[in-house]
């Protein structure tokens, strides 16, 4: 009985490190983007909100509605770097918590009637 409780509480402090490894993850994401002519760059935390924006000189040719559009396009852009960034830590996350021998989002092959 020592060995399931062992066994059980082992289990346990891994998928609770994976937690904590998973929400530092998410706390680290930063999604980036700069217009290829590099007019705009902005950074974006993990959820979304503008964090760092640079602006070239260029801009000041454009009108404040063009530079409008290019900052949100921009930001559009950086929270869709985010997103495939906190993907990838909750992804790690669920792949600790799949059993020993059970692909990932799969049931192993069997159905609910298989013994």
């Amino acid at each position: 009985m020592s060995a399931e409780m062992d066994a059980l509480v082992a289990s346990a402090t891994q998928k609770l490190e994976a937690l904590e490894a998973a929400l530092f993850g998410l706390k680290q994401v930063r999604g980036q983007f700069t217009s290829e002519d590099g007019s705009v760059g902005v950074e974006v935390n993990s959820d979304g909100a503008l964090v760092g924006l640079s602006l070239a000189e260029s801009v000041t040719s454009l009108s404040p509605a063009e530079v409008g559009q290019l900052i949100v396009w921009a930001c559009r852009r950086a929270a869709e770097d985010a997103g495939t960034q906190r993907s990838k830590v909750v992804a790690t996350l669920n792949e600790s918590f799949v059993p020993a021998g059970q692909e990932p989002g799969g049931t192993n092959g069997g159905g609910p009637d298989s013994a």
